[in-house]
């Protein structure tokens, strides 16, 4: 197998060089993937070992921030290696070759981490920490907490390279990483739930989009008030320890 083939096909005369036709169909790709299914393992581990490396560095900060100023600014963290019939609709619906080169220029959320932080502030400190890395490159980044989607949603959106290192080389690999707060992953995940696959009538939909972008902006200001108290908190702590 050539090094930047994913998989050989043999299937509908496609070129690795051409564009993908309209009516191939993710079942088709996904018989294409089966085809030679050690390739897929290998680059799925690639992807894996670069979530790892991201995480680590993330578990890291947050011991380091406990030891200085005993407290965690991360809730939990959650990892994920895309499936492949969700790369396989991506390239479908990019129109992509089916090469290595391919997914791993065009494809930026193969791995993904979700990092649920306390408070609005520690989202832009532990982003600040991560890029500040010398073997982190920032590669795209969207900012959804300043600027919300359009239906409410707010996170930051990070996508960064990462070296892996294996036996006999150095892989630079992409992973996304999703920072909310917890007020914010709530209303995201619960948001999905009530809208996936629901086929609703235009003014019920209409009216449930407005109430769930109200919810968003609760959610947003609740954040506001908690981290307003905590810095309260802090600043009463830091008066008493000036007076003893």
């Amino acid at each position: 197998m050539e090094k930047n083939q994913l998989m050989r096909i043999n299937f509908s005369e496609i070129s690795l060089k051409e564009t993908l036709p309209d009516n191939l169909t993710v079942n088709d790709l996904l018989e294409i993937v089966q085809k030679d299914m050690s390739a897929w393992k290998e680059l799925n581990a690639y992807y894996r070992c670069a979530m790892m490396e991201i995480e680590t560095k993330f578990k890291v900060l947050n011991e380091q921030f406990s030891l200085r100023y005993d407290r965690n600014p991360i809730e939990t963290i959650k990892a994920r290696i895309k499936s492949p019939e969700s790369i396989a609709e991506k390239l479908i619906k990019k129109k992509l070759p089916i090469t290595y080169e391919a997914i791993t220029e065009n494809i930026n959320d193969f791995a993904g981490l979700r990092i649920i932080c306390s408070f609005p502030e520690d989202i832009y400190m532990l982003a600040d920490c991560l890029l500040q890395q010398d073997d982190i490159t920032l590669i795209k980044r969207k900012d959804y907490i300043k600027n919300p989607k359009p239906n409410g949603y707010r996170g930051l959106h990070l996508v960064v390279e990462v070296p892996i290192f294996l036996q006999n080389e150095k892989k630079p690999m992409k992973v996304e990483v999703q920072l909310r707060t917890i007020a914010m992953d709530f209303w995201a995940s619960l948001e999905h739930k009530l809208r996936y696959k629901k086929n609703l009538n235009p003014t019920l939909s209409a009216e449930l989009e407005e109430e769930l972008k109200a919810c968003s902006d609760e959610a947003a200001e609740l954040d506001i008030r908690m981290q307003s108290i905590r810095k309260r908190i802090e600043a009463e702590a830091e008066g008493s320890e000036i007076l003893v």
